[in-house]
C-alpha cells in the first residue's frame, strides 16, 4: 500500500505592527553596520600605524631591531585578521538592512526574503564565532591548569 503525503504551503503575513517593528529594526541595523564599517576602518588604520610604529621604535633599539620589526609586522597582521573577521558580520548586517528597506519601499517579498537570508547569515556567523571563541577559552584554561601543575611538580 502506498502512502501519499501532501504538503500544505503555509503563508505568513506581516501585520502593520510587525512591518513597523521590522522597518525600525532595519534602520537600527543600518546604523550599527555603518558604525561597524567605521570600526573596521579604524582597526585597519591601527594595524598600519602600529606596524610602522613598532618598526620605527625597533630601529632605535639597536641589537634587537629585527625582533621589533617582526613584532610590528606581527601586530599589524593580527589587527588585519581581526578586521577581516569583523567585516563579515557587519557586511551581512548591512545587506539585511539595505534589502529590508528596499523591500518595504517597493513592497517586494523577494527582497524581504533576501534580507532575512542575510540576517540568518549574520547570526550564523556570530554563533559559529562564539562557539570557536568558547572552545579557545576552554583550551587556554585547560593548558593553563596543565602549566600550573607542571610548574608545581
Amino acid at each position: 500500500m502506498e502512502e501519499i503525503t501532501t504538503t500544505e504551503e503555509t503563508k505568513m503575513y506581516l501585520t502593520e505592527n510587525s512591518r513597523s517593528f521590522l522597518k525600525e529594526a532595519a534602520k537600527w541595523a543600518y546604523f550599527l553596520s555603518i558604525l561597524g564599517f567605521i570600526g573596521i576602518a579604524f582597526i585597519v588604520l591601527i594595524a598600519l600605524f602600529m606596524g610602522t610604529l613598532f618598526t620605527k621604535l625597533s630601529s632605535l633599539g639597536g641589537g634587537e631591531a629585527t625582533l621589533g620589526a617582526i613584532g610590528g609586522g606581527f601586530i599589524a597582521v593580527i589587527y588585519l585578521v581581526i578586521a577581516v573577521i569583523y567585516f563579515f558580520p557587519v557586511y551581512y548586517l548591512y545587506q539585511f538592512s539595505s534589502k529590508a528597506r528596499v523591500a518595504f519601499v517597493t513592497n517586494n517579498n523577494e527582497q524581504l526574503n533576501a534580507s532575512f537570508e542575510y540576517l540568518k547569515s549574520h547570526y550564523k556567523f556570530l554563533g559559529i564565532f562564539a562557539l570557536i571563541t568558547l572552545i579557545l577559552y576552554g583550551l587556554i584554561f585547560i593548558f593553563g591548569i596543565i602549566g600550573v601543575i607542571l610548574k608545581v611538580v
